[in-house]
């Protein structure tokens, strides 16, 4: 049975981006570009790329185009390494952006979290994480002031797993790791590149530290195509405990 016509323009363009075709800039033709070299319409055009974008091959960015996908971070969430930390040691380049932090009442859900009253005062911290250039998580952080006095004078563009440690002699301890994948809401979505409901992953975290007390909490939206959890549970070499490895790419 022949090929339908999106199967081909997917195969066709995946080839031409392992060739290396677009490879100095990293995107893609236009639309409208893209359409008159396969000579098809722009319906049967974006089901290809939406196609090719499932499978983590391309992104698309709003009002700004098509791009090549760059490998998904690697998570692995029973490690406390910090999210530059992280990405550095897989050999990629991070900035983080400030985008508000002060102190506010305490949502029913954050308070209860952090084992606190609702409406009781807490510091929230927004940032905008991004990975070679790229913008791939909004994460807001919720802590405690009780533990971190004079933190809001600080410079909150770097790790806060090191400041903890620096300033506070603080250090995770423990972690409650929960995951979502679901559609992104408006207020990630814009600060993300990408149109409100597009598919996500939501990161829910609770953490505490060395003495056993919840510091504070951790919502985190990445693209869906940015990330990829691997767990492994168990010990000795990789052959001992392969049969309890778990790879999950989020879809």
């Amino acid at each position: 049975m022949a090929k339908k016509t999106v199967e081909v323009i997917c195969e066709a363009l995946a080839e031409r981006i392992q060739c290396g075709e677009f490879d100095e800039d990293r995107r893609l033709p236009s639309e409208r570009t893209l359409s008159q070299q396969f000579m098809t319409t722009r319906i049967t055009l974006r089901e290809a790329l939406r196609q090719l974008e499932a499978q983590g091959v391309i992104y698309r960015e709003v009002r700004r185009g098509w791009f090549i996908a760059p490998p998904r971070l690697v998570y692995n969430p029973l490690h406390h390494s910090h999210f530059r930390e992280m990405a550095q040691a897989q050999g990629r380049h991070t900035c983080t952006e400030l985008i508000s932090a002060g102190l506010q009442p305490a949502s029913s859900d954050v308070a209860h979290q952090l084992g606190i009253a609702p409406g009781s005062e807490i510091i929230c911290i927004r940032r905008l994480r991004h990975i070679d250039g790229r913008a791939v998580l909004y994460v807001e952080n919720s802590l405690n002031p009780g533990y971190f006095p004079g933190l809001l004078e600080k410079d909150l563009t770097g790790s806060l797993t090191d400041l903890y440690q620096r300033d506070y002699g603080l250090h995770y301890g423990g972690v409650r790791f929960t995951v979502f994948p679901g559609p992104l809401p408006a207020f990630a979505a814009g600060r993300l590149h990408v149109s409100p409901g597009s598919p996500g992953l939501f990161i829910d975290r609770t953490n505490r530290d060395q003495y056993g007390r919840i510091i504070d909490c951790d919502h985190e939206y990445w693209r869906y195509d940015a990330l990829c959890i691997d767990v492994a549970v168990g010990s000795g070499s990789d052959t001992d405990w392969a049969p309890f490895h778990t790879r999950t790419t989020p879809t």
